[in-house]
């Protein structure tokens, strides 16, 4: 895995991920809590984006360099090499 003192500037786009899927994720949290309308599909919306977010940190967490073009729609879908637990 990438480290800080190693890898300055991926690890700035790893966290980068983390902590904008974190805010999305209380913000989501806030809608849900505030909004007795929320419904399947505007959570559905914001889960994807959250879960992007996650999956984009998990792919970088190994990469020495910022994702190509080509690699960045892969890269938000869900990995096939991690297992939910």
């Amino acid at each position: 895995m990438i480290n800080k003192e190693a890898n300055p500037v991926e690890w700035a786009g790893l966290m980068y991920e983390l902590e904008d899927a974190r805010e999305h994720l209380a913000a989501l949290i806030v809608d849900m809590e505030k909004d007795p309308e929320f419904d399947e599909t505007v959570l559905r919306i914001q889960l994807g984006h959250v879960f992007s977010h996650l999956n984009r940190a998990w792919h970088r967490r190994d990469l020495n360099r910022d994702f190509v073009e080509e690699e960045w729609t892969n890269a938000s879908k869900f990995p096939n090499d991690l297992e939910p637990i």
